[in-house]
């Protein structure tokens, strides 16, 4: 017999993809206005999250699993900073990326310290996260590459 309060596997995939999304966005908008976590967190648990917004409805989140990313990219700073330097050509350190690619390389970096996910689930998941943000361009292979080299380098034993 099924638990009516617990989502299906598939309800839960989507909501931790949503989750996902959600905590690259809030990451970012950390960064550009340097609001605090709590403030941001609390903004996106209120305003955003399951919200319309240019007519879309935007899916809902685990929230738990959003809560986790966003605290962990923010108190995992320095060690996923690095991941992502290392993982970085000499020419582009991570100050250079893009806000939004910086935020996903964040989060994704928080995902692979912070959690147990399956790191090929991860990097599968934020590479989708990059195609929604930049559906027409060629950052999405950029994301596989980075994330992969973060990955081994967080989670060796994932890939042995």
């Amino acid at each position: 017999m099924s638990n009516p309060q617990r989502p299906s596997v598939s309800e839960s995939r989507r909501m931790r993809s949503a989750a996902r999304f959600y905590a690259v966005q809030a990451l970012f908008q950390m960064e550009a206005a340097q609001a605090a976590l709590p403030v941001v967190l609390e903004e996106f648990e209120t305003h955003r999250i399951g919200s319309e917004i240019d007519g879309a409805t935007y899916a809902k989140p685990d929230l738990e699993h959003f809560r986790t990313l966003v605290t962990a990219a923010v108190s995992e700073q320095a060690r996923v900073d690095q991941l992502t330097h290392a993982a970085l050509v000499a020419r582009w350190p991570i100050a250079r990326i893009d806000p939004t690619l910086r935020a996903l390389f964040r989060v994704a970096g928080a995902e692979f310290v912070a959690t147990n996910t399956p790191p090929k689930v991860a990097i599968t998941e934020y590479v989708d996260v990059a195609k929604a943000f930049y559906p027409a361009g060629k950052e999405a292979s950029f994301v596989n590459g980075v994330l992969d080299h973060m990955a081994r380098a967080a989670r060796p034993e994932a890939f042995t």
